[in-house]
């Protein structure tokens, strides 16, 4: 039977994680390796709930640089190595890989053997002005064309096929094997729904501890996690709160989007989560 593993890193998202491991595994998603960066909320102890069911191991990574990609590398490569993975999500606590009917698991079964990855695209659910807590509740609009905070289109994500040199590059949105690039597959009727921006106390949490990590890291290239540096900047130059203002949803932006096209809804997540089994 074919084994999918998901690799999650993770820093203070105790308000996302257990609805991330909990979707995906109605989705046929097997097993989570989880490294936490640091969280000084609950997000630990929710982990520790899926390690004692035998569901996910927890790795704690106290380097505060923001050095995704070889933490990313070092999961997906142990999702193989350990656990025989045949297919590797690496995925953030904000995304969730959807299927417009059945399991995701279940349309693994069209990929040609030749594919070494499959290319799925991501697509923006922004807050609700006066939306509450529950995010699944309120943000149910998903952007048909979603850009990022510096206005470029939003980059999709890679799954990819098991192997022990696998490299995954920053911001898990490409995998290669020794500078090789992975031959891509796209399956129709897969997208990952992506809820980054939700309070504004959590978004600002994010990117101040998120900027100040990346400032850290010397390693990285400047143009690396851009968005995030962009933000950050937002952030202390004291427009992050108008910034946030900017994305939220009022009703009139929602009727808007909704008649020009630009806006749809889905509530595939929240209804899959939230309706009773």
């Amino acid at each position: 039977m074919t084994k999918i593993v998901m690799t999650l890193l993770v820093r203070d998202n105790a308000d996302l994680l257990q609805d991330n491991i909990e979707f995906h595994r109605l989705q046929g998603v097997d097993y989570f390796i989880i490294t936490d960066n640091g969280s000084r909320d609950e997000t630990c102890d929710i982990a520790q709930i899926y390690v004692a069911q035998g569901l996910a191991e927890l790795w704690k990574e106290p380097e505060d640089t923001y050095d995704q990609a070889r933490w990313v590398t070092r999961m997906a490569r142990t999702a193989y190595l350990d656990h025989a993975a045949d297919w590797v999500i690496n995925n953030d606590a904000d995304e969730f890989w959807t299927t417009h009917g059945g399991r995701l698991r279940d349309r693994l079964a069209e990929v040609p053997a030749s594919a070494e990855a499959i290319y799925v695209e991501r697509h923006n659910f922004p807050p609700v002005a006066d939306g509450g807590e529950d995010y699944l509740t309120s943000m149910i609009y998903r952007e048909t064309r979603s850009l990022n905070a510096v206005g470029a289109p939003l980059p999709g994500k890679l799954m990819h096929r098991g192997r022990p040199d696998i490299c995954v590059a920053m911001g898990n949105h490409d995998a290669h094997i020794a500078g090789a690039p992975l031959r891509r597959f796209i399956l129709e009727g897969i997208d990952i729904h992506h809820f980054p921006v939700r309070t504004y106390a959590d978004f600002e949490t994010k990117i101040v501890t998120g900027g100040r990590a990346l400032q850290r890291n010397t390693t990285l290239p400047e143009g690396a996690a851009i968005t995030w540096r962009r933000l950050y900047e937002q952030w202390q130059a004291g427009a992050l709160p108008a910034w946030y203002a900017a994305q939220q949803l009022t009703p009139e932006k929602i009727e808007r989007g909704l008649t020009e096209g630009n806006l749809t809804v889905s509530t595939l997540v929240r209804d899959a989560l939230r309706s009773p089994q």
